[in-house]
């Protein structure tokens, strides 16, 4: 079976070469809203392709696209109808836990049909908004076959010579700690060359290109639930990526790496989102335009910030004492939860989980509660085990959990794209909704839609997160670095679960010096990612110590800071170097700025979205990262100057 596989995907691999040279005389054509963006369908010599064009510059060559299955090969042989059903999309949807919470989706779909042999093939459906292309299957029933397995997709993306790359490699399966990757915790690299295939796996979603000096292409995928499996992409030469299924060796090995589907039946949406410039690819909605709920909610969901004693004390601190010692913390704060990581069922204990669990209703601190995701495919020992991956257990876990009145859980250690991993985290969020519980995702895949799918839903890790400041200075050295990438790449298709914004100077329980990693960014920085970093739910990186070790003007920034947010404006950057950025939290502005470039930031820009007059609160660093806070008055030009200095932040405050 494995040599078949690889097989197929060689000859699609060979048979992809012919469309570097493919022309589009003949092709049929949708158009964005504004019509800058351009969408080209074409069959040649019976294989289906499209390309993009934005503002009359290709940032998509003739692409492939296609679907090898049992039932049939539709990948060649094809016929394009010269039908083309043209809908108009035109829909405002409210969602408070994204980047913008009012959203006005306007988009022209069309359908093109594919048939071979004078049979019905598939439909490919467009949905074309300003900046922004869906596009899915929709394979029709093949005789009386109802169901097949897609072995492999033909679906390309070809960007033109030049294009320079911003990629996290997917990870080899069975590998990491207790052999629990992937899990999409590798770095990404700034502008590389095309032409590689990261560490032999390919690249996780979302994929981010600069096309030379004609703009920006974002490539991820939407819409994914228990009915396929998430996707990557594979590097080839000449400017080739294509649409990759999960190693087989994944969860050690169990469950298909090819998806399969009921016919007629659809797969999940590619997207593509494009600019001149990065605006859009920031402040894009996606991955969330083309998706439905996939239930009601139980409840209104309540989204919060929290502490987290894990992050500076690690597993020997999930004690009872300690945890409330973090409820104090946190009610202190004003957050309304803390999130008791890993082994509390042995050093707490589920008794003693019930005593804390009504303490903290007396602070007005909820509780989520850690789990391993567990079963059968890695070997991470930390409990509970055997909670989450059987029906019946963890329906009866979360009964009792909602009887003690835990706010929710967060889930661990998964480690695979597969179908059946796909299946249990939607299984995961059913069951948890059934009783009230909001789910955070670790060690996990990229969300794909599920802010707006699952109610229920409120982040996921799929970052190399603030874990890994702890575990090495390195990364610590980087953190810059990583943090001016993420707001371009990772957190512009889902909420990006952190857990940073550290005030410690050292990663250890008690902010002693010398020991553990050091922080080298400034408390400006740190308090500028908690802007910078979208996630309705946060349990930040701070410790009871920082009500006496850190500047009060810190403290208090992090009391009052949004979790949630109604709309966003990239002002500048450039991943990997630098980024400022403006959220609106009501009718207040956050404006957060960082610098990870060796020599300093300095730049004017006009803040357009904030009446001139207004009374702004300024955040900085001077060149030592000693921070400070002054006041200053927006001028009639709207005009502010930022100066940043390497490793250090800047906020503005209306």
């Amino acid at each position: 079976m494995r040599e078949a596989s690889i097989k197929i995907v060689r000859t699609l691999i060979f048979s992809l070469w012919g469309f570097m040279v493919i022309t589009y005389a003949n092709a049929q054509q949708v158009s964005s809203p504004d019509g800058k963006l351009k969408i080209n369908v074409a069959s040649n010599e019976g294989k289906p392709s499209y390309n993009i064009v934005y503002n009359d510059k290709t940032l998509i060559l003739p692409s492939p696209v296609g679907l090898n299955t049992n039932v049939g090969d539709f990948t060649q042989g094809l016929t394009l109808s010269s039908e083309v059903k043209i809908n108009k999309i035109d829909e405002i949807y409210s969602l408070p836990n994204i980047k913008k919470s009012q959203v006005h989706y306007m988009a022209n779909e069309a359908i093109f049909s594919f048939s071979k042999d004078n049979k019905p093939a598939f439909d490919l459906i467009f949905r074309v908004s300003n900046n922004n292309v869906a596009f899915r299957y929709m394979l029709h029933r093949q005789g009386e076959r109802f169901v097949c397995m897609i072995n492999q997709e033909a679906t390309s993306f070809v960007l033109p010579q030049g294009t320079t790359t911003f990629l996290s490699p997917q990870m080899d399966p069975m590998t990491g700690f207790a052999r629990t990757a992937p899990s999409y915790e590798a770095p990404y690299t700034a502008d590389d060359a095309m032409g590689k295939n990261g560490w032999g796996n390919g690249y996780i979603f979302p994929c981010l290109f600069r096309v030379n000096n004609d703009g920006w292409v974002l490539i991820s995928e939407t819409g994914v639930d228990s009915r396929y499996c998430g996707s990557h992409l594979t590097g080839h030469e000449n400017g080739l990526y294509t649409i990759a299924f999960p190693n087989e060796k994944e969860n050690n090995g169990n469950g298909t790496s090819s998806p399969g589907i009921a016919l007629p039946g659809f797969t999940p949406w590619r997207t593509i989102t494009v600019g001149n410039n990065l605006s859009p690819i920031v402040e894009t909605t996606i991955p969330f335009d083309n998706v439905e709920p996939q239930y009601n909610a139980s409840q209104r969901y309540e989204y919060t910030k929290g502490s987290w004693s894990w992050i500076m004390k690690m597993d020997g601190a999930t004690k009872f004492e300690v945890q409330k010692q973090y409820i104090d913390f946190s009610a202190s704060m004003g957050y309304k939860t803390i999130l008791v990581d890993a082994l509390w069922d042995t050093q707490i204990g589920y008794d003693k989980i019930e005593e804390l669990a009504k303490y903290g209703a007396s602070k007005g601190v909820s509780l989520y509660l850690w789990y391993n995701s567990n079963g059968y495919w890695n070997d991470a020992p930390q409990g509970p085990k055997d909670k989450m991956n059987q029906q019946s257990v963890r329906r009866k876990e979360m009964a009792w959990m909602k009887s003690i009145g835990i706010k929710g859980i967060k889930v661990d250690f998964f480690g695979g794209d597969k179908q059946m991993t796909m299946k249990l985290y939607e299984d995961i969020l059913t069951d948890a909704n059934d009783f009230g519980l909001m789910v955070v995702f670790h060690g996990c895949t990229l969300p794909r839609g599920w802010e707006r799918m699952f109610p229920n839903y409120a982040s996921s890790e799929a970052v190399l997160a603030s874990e890994m400041l702890y575990f090495s200075q390195e990364r610590c050295n980087l953190e810059a670095y990583s943090a001016c990438m993420h707001p371009f790449i990772r957190n512009t298709v889902g909420s990006m679960d952190f857990g940073g914004s550290a005030l410690n100077k050292f990663y250890n329980g008690n902010n002693t010096p010398n020991r553990g990693s050091k922080r080298i960014t400034s408390d400006v920085f740190a308090l500028a990612t908690a802007v910078l970093f979208q996630s309705p739910v946060q349990h930040f990186a701070l410790a009871p110590n920082n009500l006496t070790d850190a500047p009060d003007w810190a403290i208090d920034f992090m009391k009052k800071v949004p979790n949630t947010w109604d709309e966003i404006k990239l002002i500048d950057g450039y991943p990997g170097k630098y980024i400022i950025m403006a959220r609106r939290s009501g009718d207040k502005w956050y404006v957060a700025g960082i610098n990870a470039q060796s020599e300093p930031l300095n730049l004017k820009t006009t803040l357009s979205m904030i009446k001139p007059g207004s009374e702004l609160k300024i955040y900085s660093d001077d060149q030592q990262l000693n921070g400070k806070v002054t006041s200053t008055t927006l001028s009639k030009s709207q005009e502010v100057n930022i100066s940043i200095p390497s490793q250090g932040g800047f906020l503005l405050v209306d």
